[in-house]
């Protein structure tokens, strides 16, 4: 089959490599049917050290069950199915918590054990609890904006999702939004979904802004640092947010999140943090009262309510997607986003 793999800062290749097998009996092997590069990718395609020996790229897919180990009881060969960008048994204690990123024996997609998602097929772990299926839906007759939207349930939307429901978003409250990337996108469209009385997108490209408005922001701030911070204050009448998402998952991303959260409000971080330690001091969290909150999203936790949002309508997170690629075009793909020519791409194998 053919994969993708991260060799280095801009080094991406799709390689012909084994097709995955079973390994334990509670894995299942899925053909893809889409997956698709991820703002997280871009880290280790900014920064990664060359190596002679690739990392298997992608952690979202959508596919069909080729294969299934003998104690796979929850799904059988057929079934359309997501696959949480985390695998989990979704049986331990932190999985019966809501907490699936942080299962006993669980894991991560894109080691060498694992592999990764961005592939004709896919070796999935303990499918029972990692594979949630679609019910009604035939991939290969599907309406595309459909399949978008879906795709996003394995990583992106829900992401977004956690950010606005571990900050606590709900009518009355203002969330701000930091990132006007698919996963502060997402981020609005949960809040809109719970119910936010006003929605802060604080985000530059003229774009994806208009977007967010159409997702439920009712504030589009393009500014950053001390004159972004300004207006978000102005437009709260000085008080700050009771939420603020931070999406980004760089420093500056997390300043200016404690420079507009209100006194006793949260601020929730969904962006994968490029830094070790964020100032909690006077100035910045103590002296709020405020709260530090988000993490990685248990997608599993969320993944079955969402699924009939997308079904009928109610929801369209699909739209963060603005660009397809074959999975030959994977390294353009990578490409694209790291240069902001494209907010989010699919990848068809």
């Amino acid at each position: 089959m053919k994969a993708a793999f991260m060799f280095g800062a801009g080094d991406v290749r799709v390689e012909s490599v084994p097709d995955p097998v079973i390994q334990q009996p509670s894995d299942a092997i899925v053909r893809v049917v889409r997956t698709c590069v991820c703002g997280s990718d871009l880290h280790p395609y900014r920064s990664m050290s060359p190596a002679s020996q690739g990392i298997p790229m992608g952690h979202e897919l959508i596919g069909v069950v080729e294969e299934v180990g003998s104690t796979v009881t929850s799904v059988a060969p057929g079934d359309f199915v997501i696959a949480p960008f985390a695998f989990q048994d979704n049986t331990c204690v932190f999985c019966r918590e809501g907490l699936q990123t942080a299962c006993i024996h669980g894991g991560w997609y894109g080691t060498p054990e694992t592999g990764g998602l961005q592939a004709e097929l896919a070796r999935i772990p303990l499918a029972d609890g990692s594979l949630v299926a679609v019910p009604g839906v035939d991939p290969d007759h599907a309406d595309e904006s459909l399949l978008a939207s879906l795709l996003t349930l394995s990583d992106v939307y829900l992401t977004g999702y956690h950010g606005a429901l571990m900050g606590q978003a709900a009518p009355g409250r203002t969330v701000t939004v930091i990132g006007d990337g698919a996963v502060g996108l997402s981020t609005v469209l949960a809040s809109r979904q719970l119910g936010a009385e006003r929605i802060i997108l604080m985000g530059r490209h003229r774009e994806r802004t208009d977007l967010g408005r159409e997702f439920g922001a009712t504030d589009v701030v393009a500014a950053r640092d001390a004159e972004g911070i300004a207006e978000v204050m102005d437009l709260t009448g000085g008080q700050g947010s009771h939420v603020v998402v931070e999406a980004v998952g760089l420093m500056p991303a997390y300043t200016q999140a404690c420079g507009v959260v209100r006194p006793g409000g949260v601020i929730s971080g969904v962006g994968v943090p490029q830094y070790e330690d964020a100032p909690i001091g006077f100035g910045s969290l103590f002296g709020r009262n405020a709260r530090l909150a988000g993490g990685p999203a248990p997608v599993r936790a969320y993944i079955e309510d969402a699924i009939p949002k997308v079904l009928d309508g109610s929801i369209t997170p699909g739209r963060v997607f603005d660009r397809e690629v074959g999975l030959e075009g994977t390294p353009s793909a990578y490409a694209a986003m790291n240069e902001r020519h494209a907010l989010k791409v699919m990848v068809r194998p």
